[in-house]
């Protein structure tokens, strides 16, 4: 004896049950959306540091390759300078080596100088 409020109460709970069926439905799309809304937004962020590192790092080449190019620049002048010193070095050393030479003829001039005007003192003693 199914009464037709028993029959509307057994629907009605299959309606129900679908009724919170479709709110469970909604609320996990809802719960989805809102996850790929923040996955949306954290790829964008990751994307932004992603430039902005990118940008960093261009920035920094930049400034890498010019201070490389004033070391090279600096290290171009000192080479140079270095081989100015070298050239100068050698031709004093070649200057020393001829003063050498000179001051051992004149010391070589001097002592027979010496010796014969030592003998010509002897030689006016015998006379």
């Amino acid at each position: 004896m199914a009464s037709p409020s028993g029959a509307s109460t057994g629907s009605s709970c299959l309606l129900n049950k679908s009724g919170s069926e479709e709110e469970l439905q909604a609320l996990l799309d809802q719960k989805k959306r809102k996850r790929m809304l923040l996955n949306r937004e954290s790829a964008r962020r990751c994307r932004v540091r992603k430039q902005k590192r990118l940008e960093d790092l261009t920035t920094q080449v930049g400034q890498l390759r010019m201070e490389n190019s004033q070391l090279l620049d600096n290290h171009h002048f000192i080479t140079n300078q270095h081989l100015l010193v070298e050239a100068e070095n050698s031709v004093l050393r070649a200057q020393i080596i001829e003063l050498n030479s000179r001051l051992s003829s004149l010391v070589g001039i001097l002592q027979y100088m010496n010796m014969n005007s030592s003998a010509g003192d002897s030689q006016m003693y015998y006379y």
